[in-house]
């Protein structure tokens, strides 16, 4: 990576503020770089710039990634409690989601520390990993572990799609997690959840926890900025809370489907089946409509009604004398219905149309029908 400055957000894309939050002086160059006696002398601290997005407010570093950001490198899960705690998590989301059977991965499985937990609670798991030795010690333990990284939105894995995925403390120090949460949404099959998980903003600003910036953690999300950064990505935010003594926030998410919008068309040819046998009860061209506002301008096109319709009263001066768009009908004044009478109105008027409906039955006193379309069709008023 260079080291050329950004001035914009690597997740939103809006300008960060133009002065850093803090810039911390002769900090520690990478969290895994611990100098011994042949290359102490070598070692210099680096300046740290930690800005905020004008945006979503994500608090990032302007510094270049470590050099082996890629991987995975775990301490904690050395931990005995954290080792209960990841197996009762795991089940806990593994059971809310009937994934028993299902095909799993977690992005970035380091050495198969937690993934070994996964692999026990009943699912087809699976790790990518981008370092060779940890790749091949997973292996040698039984685990099914690839090597790679996601890096892109077009990127795929080899045994993809799966049911679910784990990111663990993983996405704060890629330098792109946009695009690798696109590409993990990619390699998800339709319904597919997930289980993000990053450290706790919130609590490092509550506790004022100076020491957490670091150059290997590029971004410090907060709940708002990583449901943000989650839903620009492909992922509908299922809940969002703090979980091991509060220093980690964990999202559940789920793989955001493409709307079906089916029922749309259902109900537009129902609709249209309706209006065509209430015009038929009259003579040609002896049915008008009330309303030329944009529901009504839509229903007239995609319900075929030019030429079956005499003409269309609203009482906006500045529409009358005009025509619908695309079904060329005219639109005139509601007197029109006393000097160029029908038989029959249909009232388009959303949330009007009660009230116009009250108009026309004072004004004609019954002499002419009035229908209204409303919530689930056409309705004929009393």
């Amino acid at each position: 990576m260079n080291n050329v400055k950004k001035n914009k957000c690597q997740v939103c894309g809006h300008k960060l503020f133009e002065k850093p939050l803090l810039i911390y002086e002769n900090m520690p160059r990478a969290a895994q770089f611990l100098p011994d006696s042949s290359t102490i002398s070598d070692d210099r601290g680096i300046c740290l710039e930690i800005f905020q997005c004008s945006g979503c407010g994500l608090v990032q570093l302007n510094n270049p990634p470590v050099p082996y950001f890629r991987e995975v490198i775990r301490a904690a899960a050395i931990s005995e409690e954290m080792k209960t705690f990841r197996g009762g998590q795991f089940t806990d989301f593994i059971r809310q989601f009937s994934l028993l059977g299902k095909k799993v991965v977690e992005i970035g499985c380091g050495r198969g520390e937690f993934l070994s937990i996964i692999a026990q609670c009943g699912v087809d798991a699976y790790g990518i990993e981008y370092s060779e030795d940890s790749v091949a010690l997973c292996i040698r333990n039984g685990l099914k572990v690839t090597k790679g990284f996601i890096q892109s939105a077009a990127d795929r894995l080899d045994d993809a799609p799966f049911d679910a995925f784990f990111i663990l403390n993983f996405l704060e120090h890629l330098p792109d997690p946009s695009s690798t949460l696109r590409g993990i949404s990619n390699n998800l099959s339709n319904g597919a959840v997930g289980l993000v998980e990053v450290p706790n903003f919130d609590m490092i600003l509550r506790n004022r926890l100076f020491s957490e910036f670091i150059s290997d953690h590029l971004f410090y999300f907060n709940r708002e900025n990583l449901c943000t950064a989650l839903q620009l990505n492909g992922f509908e935010v299922i809940e969002c809370h703090e979980v091991w003594h509060d220093y980690i926030l964990s999202a559940v998410v789920k793989k955001r489907e493409r709307l079906a919008l089916s029922d749309f068309d259902e109900y537009r040819n129902k609709l249209k089946r309706e209006i065509e046998a209430y015009i038929q009860l009259y003579p040609a061209r002896k049915v008008a409509v009330w309303g030329a506002g944009h529901q009504a301008l839509a229903v007239l096109a995609l319900t075929g009604l030019t030429g079956k319709i005499r003409y269309v009263v609203d009482s906006a001066p500045f529409k009358q004398g005009k025509y619908t768009p695309a079904t060329h009908i005219p639109i005139v004044s509601p007197d029109a219905l006393a000097v160029d009478p029908v038989d029959a109105v249909i009232v388009m008027a959303a949330s009007y149309s009660d009230e116009v409906a009250r108009i026309i039955r004072q004004q004609f006193n019954g002499q002419i029908s009035i229908a209204i379309i409303g919530d689930f069709g056409l309705e004929t008023a009393q």
